[in-house]
């Protein structure tokens, strides 16, 4: 049988930027404390050398015709973790963590661990939250001096309790704050938006040559930054909407032609709406922004509709919140609309689709009695503290992260790839997306076990 190998040739390690990449080369490096801890003992293995990598692909067509891949896929990360050598000594540093965007589940878990690694690993004493987003670091009152005392139970907590804010980005005050407080580690917790303001302040503190490491922790409860397997918050994000797609499904069933209809997070990207259906096994139709979608005609959503009243006498929809934005009428305001992050503001595509199907029930069969109950858990669902399996991945996201910022490295992000915590580029991270593929076996799984129309995709 032929046979196709692959070299570690094949794949291009993606290097990580070192403060002594561009600060003088006689740097000073120091022992880790944990090598000396009287009370952790390391064991083999647990320090990472410069040698362990990650692939950030790990499955692949060997056929000799496949050429349709994207080079990309072949990158390589260092893996994240402990040093033996680090960079800063823990008796100089002073570490800032700022949250930024939305909430997300997880989010009070990130800090919590941040202070108390920081603290416990590392003995750094100098630790403070920025409050209020990107704004707070030029903001009078918005710096608190955190401890793990202070932050002991806050991963029992939703939201996030340095507050946070969208918008705000002002690289000159926010790098002149950075020098000013002499923060030398800065922890940005936020999604894409974020991580490309993290960008912009990496770039500038390397052009001022500071010795400060700035390091990302990709939070988005859509799950949609690329790279990384998943973001934190995600699977609580799945657990909170099967309970709104269970409670649409029992006022479905409790109606005469009964629809549920569930509005989820989702602005570009569908993914807690797929994972939803897919674990909750109660929902006829996903809809999603990667998916466009029709009413009327045949196979349109209309005619799905009227079928499974017919056959099962209910229905249970579900739609991203970016799906058919283009479908919804707007006024020319409402077109120039946009948040503090300078994105579009979405109107909502569930009162929308409530209102078309109560139009078409009403011209195709007047007279007929339809329920339509319609279930937005948008706010209690990004509100609520993580599961235990996000906390245990916020907790190694923070750690990986202590450990990169006190090794030296700065401008990366600590994330999943493949199932072990790797540093990536922040500059890759604030490119790359994440959008649901409509042509794997996780859609095909989802049209398998839902029989929704492919509204007309080839």
């Amino acid at each position: 049988m032929d046979t196709t190998s692959i070299s570690f040739s094949s794949f291009e390690l993606q290097k990580p930027t070192h403060i002594s990449d561009y600060l003088p080369q006689n740097l000073p490096t120091f022992n880790n404390p944990l090598l000396q801890s009287t009370f952790f003992h390391p064991t083999q293995g647990f320090f990472v050398s410069p040698t362990d990598i990650i692939l950030r692909q790990i499955a692949y067509d060997l056929s000799s015709d496949n050429t349709d891949v994207d080079s990309s896929h072949h990158h390589a990360y260092h893996r994240a973790g402990p040093r033996k050598q680090i960079s800063f000594d823990p008796s100089e540093v002073r570490a800032a963590i700022v949250t930024c965007g939305g909430l997300c589940p997880g989010m009070n878990t990130v800090i919590r661990e941040l202070v108390v690694g920081l603290w416990e690993l590392y003995g750094v004493r100098e630790i403070y939250g920025v409050k209020a987003g990107y704004r707070g670091f030029y903001s009078a009152d918005c710096h608190v001096q955190l401890n793990p005392k202070l932050v002991h139970n806050w991963h029992k907590r939703g939201g996030t309790v340095l507050e946070t804010s969208r918008g705000g980005f002002d690289l000159d005050r926010i790098v002149n704050s950075i020098q000013d407080r002499g923060f030398n580690q800065v922890y940005i917790i936020g999604g894409d938006g974020t991580m490309r303001g993290a960008v912009k302040i990496f770039e500038e503190i390397r052009r001022k040559k500071l010795k400060v490491a700035i390091i990302g922790i990709p939070k988005t409860v859509d799950n949609d930054v690329g790279i990384i397997d998943r973001s934190f918050g995600f699977q609580t994000a799945v657990e909170m909407a099967q309970q709104a797609i269970s409670a649409a499904h029992v006022e479905a069933e409790s109606g005469v032609n009964g629809i549920g209809l569930v509005k989820l997070m989702g602005r570009s990207c569908g993914h807690i709406v797929l994972h939803a259906a897919l674990s909750s096994r109660d929902v006829d139709c996903c809809l999603i922004p990667e998916n466009e979608f029709y009413l009327e005609g045949k196979g349109g959503l209309f005619e799905f509709i009227e079928t499974r009243l017919s056959s099962n006498g209910h229905v249970v929809l579900v739609v991203a919140e970016g799906a058919g934005q283009s479908m919804i009428p707007r006024t020319d305001e409402e077109k120039l609309e946009r948040d503090e992050s300078g994105n579009m503001v979405f109107l909502d595509v569930g009162l929308w689709l409530k209102k078309e199907i109560k139009k078409w029930w009403e011209k195709d069969h007047g007279g007929e009695l339809l329920t339509v109950k319609y279930i937005d858990p948008t706010y209690m669902i990004r509100a609520v503290p993580a599961n235990a399996t996000d906390n245990l991945y916020c907790t190694l996201l923070a750690h990986s992260a202590i450990h990169g910022g006190m090794a030296g490295f700065t401008g990366v992000v600590a994330g999943l790839v493949n199932g072990n915590y790797a540093y990536i580029p922040v500059d890759q991270v604030a490119k790359a997306k994440n959008p649901v593929n409509t042509r794997d076996n996780k859609w095909a799984w989802v049209r398998s076990v839902t029989n929704q129309p492919d509204f007309g995709m080839e």
